[in-house]
């Protein structure tokens, strides 16, 4: 279902309104902005509006013709941005996963666009926010769902796949080296008693890991908790289909910047950016190109852009943030 949340609506939906917690460090801020933002009177998309500070920043370098449009599946975070804005008719707030970008952009007649930005993962509020069972220092019922309208919560992968398809997912998405083992412990559990809560599932975790394991790194069930929540959310699925989405909804000259924070979501980014760049892919053998390869793109960051060690210190989620940007030619 698509919500366009602008200007404010009715009498009846702001006495609704509540305010929310959702406080969130924004990660690569002035970096990113700075980066795809170039026209103060353009048209640009935050894909992950959280917790709004890319789109407040954004909104700074506007001028009052330029216009903002903001997606979040995540209904809490329209909410919240809703009472940032208040009646700022620059910005158009979306409650709808970004993998629908294209086709919104064309409903809100707005193509094409200068720049959009995309800020990957899971957001502060949504890590702090016990109930949403993200977190692995918290206990909570099994969820992770970013749209708490989805049908497939955490409860019903750790409970309900296969054990081969347990230690697959949390190979490929948690790159824990553990993962046969984590498996194995968790469908032996859950052969006694279905696992409900996260508590239950770090205990698990845990168990299935060497002492030595333990005792050094990051937390046990970090990779896990990582692994499930990308799959819960089809986080690789959803970039992958909507990174040639978003180049075709640019206007030539438009930028598309990307943070990622996991080595996977990163060379998603990468690979497809570098396909952008149109190289020949004959044979060698040929004297003449053969295949029509066009450069589309330019690559703005010849290596990513990483946070500052002030940043890091600052905010340690930020560690593994990576800011890639590409323009359209």
């Amino acid at each position: 279902m698509l919500v366009l949340l602008n200007p404010w609506f009715s009498s009846e939906y702001r006495k609704e309104r509540i305010h929310l917690d959702f406080q969130h460090i924004t990660v690569l801020l002035e970096e990113t902005v700075d980066a795809v933002v170039t026209n103060p009177t353009g048209i640009y998309v935050d894909c992950t509006l959280g917790g709004a500070g890319h789109s407040q920043r954004i909104l700074k370098k506007l001028e009052a013709s330029g216009k903002l449009i903001g997606f979040d599946q995540d209904s809490q975070a329209i909410r919240h941005a809703e009472e940032i804005f208040g009646l700022d008719d620059r910005i158009t707030l979306v409650n709808r996963n970004f993998e629908f970008l294209e086709e919104t952009l064309q409903e809100l007649k707005l193509l094409p666009v200068n720049g959009i930005l995309f800020d990957l993962g899971v957001s502060s509020p949504q890590l702090d926010e016990a109930e949403r069972g993200f977190s692995y220092m918290q206990d909570a019922p099994l969820d992770m769902r970013m749209d708490p309208s989805g049908s497939l919560n955490a409860r019903e992968i750790v409970n309900t796949w296969r054990e081969e398809e347990l230690a697959q997912m949390i190979w490929n998405y948690g790159e824990e080296k553990w993962s046969k083992r984590i498996a194995q412990f968790i469908v032996r559990t859950r052969n006694e008693r279905p696992l409900e809560t996260t508590g239950e599932l770090v205990e698990v975790i845990k168990a299935a890991l060497p002492a030595a394991v333990r005792r050094s790194g990051p937390h046990p069930a970090k990779r896990t908790f990582q692994a499930i929540r990308i799959a819960v959310n089809d986080e690789l699925g959803v970039l992958d289909r909507v990174l040639d989405q978003a180049w075709r909804c640019l206007d030539q000259g438009g930028r598309i910047g990307v943070i990622t924070f996991h080595s996977l979501e990163d060379r998603i980014v990468k690979d497809r950016m570098k396909s952008w760049l149109g190289r020949c892919t004959c044979p060698s053998e040929l004297p003449i190109c053969r295949c029509g390869a066009k450069a589309m793109a330019k690559i703005l960051t010849r290596k990513p852009t990483l946070p500052s060690e002030v940043e890091v210190e600052q905010n340690p989620r930020s560690r593994s943030a990576k800011l890639r940007v590409a323009e359209k030619i």
